[in-house]
């Protein structure tokens, strides 16, 4: 009981959100230097081989779980949070306390929103594929290893320009969302003082530019064939 009401609290909702944010923080770390092996340029070779790697090991499988879980965790509480911050603030403040935050840490709502459309499509387009329809594409491997193509899936999806445009929107949307939730995150579950809010605003700002600028740059640079 102590554990549901600590969950359920407003601090320990702020919690659940820190903790899952960071998580979400560190997986996008590694799906984009996954997805970066696509500018070997080597035929979708490396990016192929990484692919296969992820959804054959069962370590990366279990973990697969763990971040559906913290995803949808994530968005719950989301909700539920701003759902609480607006009842307490029905009647509205005398004076417009929000005109000192940005705009983008007022909306993360709606700019989480965006992402979960996102997600659904994404979802659509290749982890669905990969784990239940199937991938039509076949690829050999230089040490004769069968497996999906999922790179020639990447250029089948990106070969029409309102997809594209979509991803770079939610990208777009990604950015913003990190600009205030990396130093949220941090700040909620305590790692925020004098000493470390430079260090972390820096890491937060260039966070939230280079992670949706190298995953925008992706589609982009196979619909442009840049990537072969």
């Amino acid at each position: 009981m102590a554990l549901k009401n600590a969950l359920t609290s407003s601090v320990g909702k702020k919690l659940v959100m820190g903790f899952t944010g960071i998580f979400l923080i560190l997986f996008l770390v590694v799906h984009a230097g996954l997805n970066a092996c696509i500018w070997a340029n080597d035929g979708g070779e490396m990016f192929n081989k990484a692919a296969h790697f992820m959804g054959s090991n069962v370590v990366p499988r279990v973990l697969e779980v763990g971040l559906f879980a913290g995803i949808l965790l994530h968005i719950f509480q989301g909700y539920l949070l701003t759902l609480e911050n607006r009842s307490k603030r029905s009647v509205g403040y005398a004076v417009d306390y929000s005109k000192g935050s940005k705009w983008y840490s007022r909306s993360m709502a709606i700019l989480g929103t965006i992402l979960l459309l996102f997600f659904i499509l994404h979802w659509k387009h290749f982890w669905v594929p990969s784990r239940f329809t199937g991938i039509p594409y076949e690829a050999t491997l230089t040490n004769g290893l069968q497996v999906h193509d999922v790179f020639a899936l990447m250029k089948d999806t990106f070969s029409e320009a309102w997809v594209v445009i979509v991803y770079v929107i939610s990208c777009g949307a990604l950015g913003y969302h990190l600009a205030h939730g990396f130093q949220s995150a941090f700040k909620t579950i305590g790692v925020h003082n004098r000493r470390y809010h430079g260090m972390l605003s820096a890491a937060g700002f260039a966070f939230s530019i280079v992670i949706p600028a190298v995953f925008a740059m992706m589609p982009i640079s196979i619909y442009l064939h840049w990537i072969q």
